[in-house]
């Protein structure tokens, strides 16, 4: 039988702190309500869906979360700034409590285990007050930029500034059509990450938690939904370790890389690729029933 977790009083949801997060979920359904979503819009939209998925996989999750390749301070700043118009808080905010993830992933330490229950998961553990902090300890390496520090105090200005831009340049339509519907969608792709492949999907690796690949959360966040193979090797570049599995983010550092503005893209060896297949009977280290009452 799965257990059942308590709620502690830091884990209850804030409901004053997270108004602005709320806040751009009416803003979205409310204003094109008013606006309107025509071509126009829909193409700010996805311009701001795809450039700030881009920088939050690439620079928030596969770089500051797992150094998977290397740039230089100024990209490093570039990098940081684009995942900070996402509104999801700092580069080593995210970072930190994306490694914290891995250490614990699906023990009764980790911060989002769908074990935990889905909306847990997807966005509970981010309304509560508990990890409001940035986990410093974790991310030092990063922690010692003070222009990074800058952007992880300071995460609401970026985005502010990317919605007044919206508004100057587009318009009301750009501002709620383009900035608001783009940042929710961005909110809930990058949260499915943390619930629906921990619940439904594909298994290729043997890993000691519940990831799953899944082709329709890597399409709608360019690469991540090959979770199963992430959780089993961190360090790669690419969540997409066969031609097959379509990785958008890899593609684009791997363009990137020609330019040299990227580079140290790491790939699985041969060797990791071969081994703790399911397939082959190794045992699978999720536990009978461990997704149980999700």
């Amino acid at each position: 039988m799965a257990k059942t977790y308590e709620r502690a009083d830091d884990e209850q949801v804030s409901w004053l702190k997270s108004m602005p997060f709320i806040g751009v979920h009416i803003a979205a359904v409310v204003g094109v309500a008013f606006t309107g979503f025509g071509w126009r819009e829909a193409v700010w939209c996805f311009a701001l869906y795809f450039t700030r998925m881009f920088f939050v996989i690439a620079g928030y999750h596969r770089y500051f979360g797992h150094q998977a390749f290397k740039m230089g301070r100024g990209m490093q700043f570039v990098m940081a700034l684009g995942g900070v118009t996402a509104a999801q808080k700092g580069p080593l905010w995210w970072g930190g409590h994306h490694r914290h993830h891995h250490k614990h992933s699906d023990q009764e330490l980790d911060i989002h285990s769908p074990k935990r229950g889905f909306w847990w998961s997807h966005m509970g553990w981010i309304v509560c007050p508990k990890y409001e902090e940035t986990p410093v300890e974790l991310i030092k390496n990063f922690h010692k930029y003070p222009e990074l520090r800058f952007l992880d105090r300071h995460w609401l200005l970026p985005p502010i500034g990317l919605a007044a831009l919206c508004l100057y340049f587009g318009g009301a339509g750009a501002l709620f059509g383009g900035f608001f519907v783009s940042t929710v969608i961005v909110y809930h792709g990058v949260f499915a990450v943390n619930s629906l492949t921990h619940r439904w999907g594909t298994r290729r690796f043997v890993t000691n938690d519940t990831s799953r690949n899944s082709l329709l959360i890597s399409l709608l966040t360019l690469g991540e939904g090959w979770h199963n193979n992430h959780h089993y090797y961190q360090r790669s570049s690419s969540s997409g370790f066969f031609w097959w599995e379509i990785d958008i983010t890899y593609y684009i550092l791997k363009v990137l890389s020609w330019f040299g503005l990227v580079w140290g893209l790491q790939l699985p060896p041969r060797k990791v690729l071969e081994s703790n297949l399911v397939a082959d009977g190794h045992h699978d280290g999720v536990p009978a029933g461990a997704l149980s009452g999700l």
